[in-house]
């Protein structure tokens, strides 16, 4: 059995006892968190619809916060000496899939 979830804007498919990475939730490590599935596969049944999926739900365990790669810019206008580096590194939260419901 496994679920397609909406989280931060993006789509990942999970099942139960996978650890994910999602954009911050805002809640301490150790928080249950609940997502909102927009699929739900188990064997032959699948259930994608809004009155499907409407008692359906997916909850995980925050397990702490991981940091992503490091991206680097650098910007550059000629013949003016004008040049700008930066960098970005961006955080996500450790989730951990403890369950996945049909309803």
């Amino acid at each position: 059995m496994y679920a397609v979830i909406r989280t931060g804007g993006k789509q990942e498919r999970v099942e139960t006892g996978q650890t994910v990475q999602v954009e911050l939730l805002g809640v301490d490590p150790g928080a249950e968190v609940s997502f909102e599935p927009v699929l739900v596969v188990d064997g032959d049944d699948v259930r994608a619809t809004p009155a499907q999926l409407a008692s359906a739900s997916v909850t995980g365990r925050v397990v702490g916060v991981a940091k992503g790669p490091k991206v680097v810019g650098f910007t550059y206008k000629n013949k003016t000496r004008q040049q700008k580096h930066f960098g970005h590194r961006q955080k996500y939260n450790t989730v951990e899939i403890t369950a996945i419901t049909k309803g």
